[in-house]
């Protein structure tokens, strides 16, 4: 089975992010594979275990991303594809990423692709479904199980706190939901195979794009921190008074009743 994994590089959101110049502060950050893809890269990994083939790991950005990249492959892919699009592009969006993806893809026979749901950078969840639509495949998001048999599958995907199951056929692209499975962590003897497998660099020219044809279809005006919480009240005294004193706030302060 020829199963793809769309991955992005994304900032750890639990480390501390600075603000300078409109843009956010790389140095000193922590990057990481974006959670949600970490899920994808796991079920690729397992239905390869399962069904044969090869997992093939394919990222878009900056020559940093390789890090990201070996550790997929430390987990368990086969090979690694970074698109370079520091030296091409200034700025990109969604409709980017998805183009170029889909323009690597096309002649793949990939029969399964996998992303995450959403970045957790970004959270817009548009990449996984613009590169199907661009290659003309059916696709299913936010999925916590994908049983294959043969070249049927049926998917469970979540629905607001509910489940719905969805049959379908391969070629395939998903995206993964927490939940889907529990991502493994890269052993050692895996850290070492990795330094050996293929990981192939491109740039735009190789895949016959000009920046024209990914220009980014939106512009992003403004990047800033939100608003420091303010310190919270605790109210105290009897139950009743408490209940008197939250209801006067709410109409005096925050303004909501």
């Amino acid at each position: 089975m020829n199963i793809y994994v769309l991955m992005k590089r994304t900032f750890d959101t639990e480390e501390k992010i600075s603000i300078s110049g409109g843009k956010i502060n790389e140095d000193g950050a922590e990057f990481i594979i974006n959670p949600y893809d970490e899920y994808a890269i796991e079920e690729a990994i397992q239905v390869r275990d399962a069904n044969g083939g090869e997992v093939t790991v394919i990222s878009v950005g900056n020559e940093e991303a390789e890090k990201q990249l070996r550790t997929a492959l430390a987990m368990g892919a086969d090979k690694a594809v970074l698109v370079n699009t520091e030296d091409d592009l200034e700025f990109g969006d969604q409709f980017t990423t998805a183009k170029i993806l889909a323009e690597y893809l096309k002649d793949k026979d990939a029969d399964l692709i996998l992303g995450g749901n959403v970045a957790i950078d970004g959270g817009s969840g548009q990449v996984g479904p613009r590169v199907a639509e661009l290659l003309n495949i059916p696709y299913v998001t936010t999925i916590t199980k994908l049983e294959i048999d043969g070249n049927k599958v049926t998917v469970t995907r979540d629905v607001e706190g509910d489940s719905e199951v969805i049959e379908t056929s391969l070629p395939l692209l998903v995206t993964a939901q927490q939940g889907l499975n529990e991502p493994r962590y890269p052993s050692l003897p895996g850290i070492m195979k990795a330094k050996k497998k293929p990981l192939d660099e491109l740039e735009l020219d190789d895949l016959d794009l000009e920046e024209d044809d990914v220009e980014a279809k939106t512009k992003t005006i403004e990047i800033y921190l939100p608003a420091q919480k303010e310190a919270g009240k605790v109210l105290s005294g009897e139950l009743s008074d408490q209940v008197k004193e939250l209801v006067q706030l709410l109409h005096s302060e925050a303004k909501v009743v």
